[in-house]
């Protein structure tokens, strides 16, 4: 049969040059007078190929199934191409192996805050030549015109439809410079999803160009809520204790909560400045300063650390502007100050220097007393800068703690008498307004690890939770508006059992309920035994809050080591409403650390190797790199 269809096969015009035609040629049309030129035919399988007056589809035929007949086409080639030469094919971007690389490289850029031109650095790309030779690296300009693009936009709706879902967005706001001294101003936002999962996102990062001023940013603040369609969302805003951020989030019409770590660090700011302290810190950072700077200091401290059994740590400098810095740098010299105090007074390092001295007895006694009075405010720091945990419910039991902490007592050193009579003084001083307490005091009593409220008297106590039982009442009132829209029963009777209560009319009915028959035990009892029910169950909604605000402080209280927000997820069920205004609390954060931490991400973003970056990139670089998963 294959030798009678191969004398049926007829070859090629003359005209036909390529020599893909030695393989291949023609049927002859049914009135044998002509060749049919639509199809081409193999002649080593008879396999019909379609012909569009070109050969590439001829080619590819031989390429995948008769590899081994190119062989006599190159001229003493190989009969079957090595690896090496296979490779040589450069990958077409269209292809979804060239498209992943591609998108992996862009993430590679956003996540790791490399540079645009890292496509073209050497070492990278010999490392792309070396896992996929076929891939050809794009250009710079294409990932910044349309690969960093896309893949902010696809990240953007993936934001945008989680915040959809949130029942109420807090956000953070807060200004710095790049380096390019170009002022930004990044605002993040936060929630809880409806699995009680704390989640944070970075919204943007803008150029502004304009003063700081409170109406400025009072602008920014409401442009960006409108562009991300949170003014619904009802936002609570965190900033810190700049006046121009408190006029801010007036003028927006925003709850306000000024950030609990800057008010931390600006009362331990005003005990670092006292005369004795402030003496104490200039010795200690002139003996940090000089291990750093000198090398034969730096090798004498690592013999004694050695032979005095220390761990090899290096002293610590501190930052004027972070208050634990400073507490970092005494703890450190502390731990290292036999070490120190040997490097000091080795004969190699004190010929080099004759302006450092050791401290004295009566100095090592009062930087521990230092390190101990501060103390509390370190742990209160670290406390707040958590970002998967509720954080305002903490700054009410927080600060009453710290004000009690910062009493004075008979045992205490004149240092320390001084450091905490700075600190409780300036904490004295803060979240004043009754808005700001009343919220704070809201959100912590909706906190089940501090429900009790022991930090307040039993008058304050009562007032929070009736300002609970009121919130609560009026999240309870929208909902039963919503169910009586939807035409909902409420408490399990039918619509014509409850009688004159329902006020549902028949127009209002879906067309498709059928309407049912009042039975005749209905008829005779209904009136009586709905007048039982409705006398059991709370009628209204104020009623209803008050018995599931009651059963919720007559639970026992979660432990302080344990999740609130796991505790909601399994209790939400039986405190409904409850679960709901926690929601709407719990999702502020106590500190604006969320959008300060992205000062650092875009120090290294907006580096002196790419200064010049638009405003626009950096948005997109920053946002990727925080809300890529």
């Amino acid at each position: 049969m294959a030798e009678n269809n191969k004398k049926q096969i007829k070859d090629p015009p003359a005209s036909f040059h390529s020599k893909v035609w030695r393989h291949f040629g023609f049927y002859e049309t049914v009135d044998g007078k002509a060749l049919d030129k639509d199809y081409a035919i193999c002649k080593n399988c008879f396999a019909k190929i379609k012909y569009n007056s070109n050969t590439t589809n001829l080619q590819m035929h031989l390429v995948r199934y008769h590899g081994e007949l190119l062989s006599g086409d190159n001229e003493g080639k190989p009969s079957q191409p090595t690896i090496a030469t296979a490779f040589k094919a450069k990958l077409p971007f269209g292809l979804p192996r060239a498209e992943s690389i591609t998108k992996s490289i862009a993430e590679f850029i956003c996540k790791d805050l490399r540079p645009y031109s890292v496509v073209e650095n050497d070492g990278f790309c010999r490392m792309l030549a070396t896992l996929e030779p076929r891939y050809e690296i794009p250009s710079r300009r294409h990932f910044t015109d349309k690969v960093i693009p896309a893949l902010y936009a696809d990240t953007r709706a993936k934001v945008e439809g989680a915040l959809r879902s949130a029942k109420r967005v807090a956000l953070t706001c807060d200004g710095w410079t790049s380096r390019a001294t170009e002022s930004f101003v990044t605002i993040t936002a936060h929630f809880i999803d409806d699995n009680w999962d704390a989640q944070s996102y970075v919204l943007q990062t803008r150029a502004m160009n304009d003063s700081h001023t409170g109406a400025h940013m009072a602008e920014v603040l409401k442009k960006a809520a409108d562009e991300w369609k949170l003014t619904e969302k009802e936002p609570a805003v965190v900033t810190d204790n700049a006046a121009n951020m408190s006029v801010a989030v007036e003028i927006a019409g925003y709850p306000h909560i000024r950030c609990f770590a800057h008010v931390l660090n600006l009362a331990v700011q005003r005990a670092l400045k006292l005369p004795n302290v402030a003496r104490l810190l200039g010795r200690i950072r002139r003996i940090c300063t000089f291990f750093h700077r000198s090398t034969s200091a730096a090798e004498a401290l690592k013999r004694n650390q050695k032979m005095l059994g220390l761990p090899h740590h290096k002293l610590i400098t501190d930052v004027v502007v972070r208050w634990n810095s400073a507490y970092e740098m005494i703890s450190r010299f502390l731990e290292q100050q036999p070490a120190v105090t040997a490097a000091l007074l080795s004969p190699e390092v004190r010929k080099n220097t004759t302006d450092i001295s050791t401290l004295t007895d009566g100095d090592i006694r009062n930087t521990e007393e230092v390190v101990k009075a501060l103390h509390p405010m370190l742990v209160a720091t670290k406390s707040m800068c958590e970002e998967k945990n509720p954080t305002v419910s903490i700054i009410a039991p927080l600060h009453a703690q710290l004000l009690s902490d910062t009493l004075s007592t008979i045992e205490d050193a004149p240092l320390v008498k001084d450091i905490k009579c700075a600190i409780h003084g300036d904490l004295s001083k803060r979240y004043m307004s009754a808005e700001e307490k009343n919220f704070l005091y809201v959100a912590s009593a909706l906190d089940p690890r501090f429900k009790s409220m022991l930090f307040l008297s039993p008058s304050e106590v009562q007032e929070t939770y009736a300002m609970v039982v009121s919130k609560a009442a009026a999240l309870m009132g929208n909902a039963d508006v919503g169910m009586q829209s939807d035409g909902n029963v409420e408490e399990g009777g039918s619509t014509e059992e409850s009688g004159p209560a329902d006020d549902t009319s028949d127009e209002d009915r879906p067309p498709h309920t059928p309407k049912k028959r009042r039975s005749a035990l209905a008829n005779l009892l209904g009136q009586t035994f709905q007048h039982v029910r409705s006398s059991l169950t709370p009628s209204s909604p104020n009623s209803k809050a008050e018995k599931e605000v009651q059963q919720y402080q007559e639970s026992s209280p979660l432990p302080l080591s344990d999740e609130p927000l796991g505790w909601w997820k399994s209790e939400a069920c039986k405190y409904p409403h409850l679960a709901k205004l926690a929601q709407r609390y719990l999702c502020v954060p106590g500190t604006s650390v969320p959008s300060e931490r992205i000062f650092s991400t875009t120090g290294d973003i907006i580096s002196a190797q790419r200064c010049a970056l638009t405003s626009e990139h950096a948005d997109q670089l920053v946002f990727l790199k925080k809300n890529m998963p």
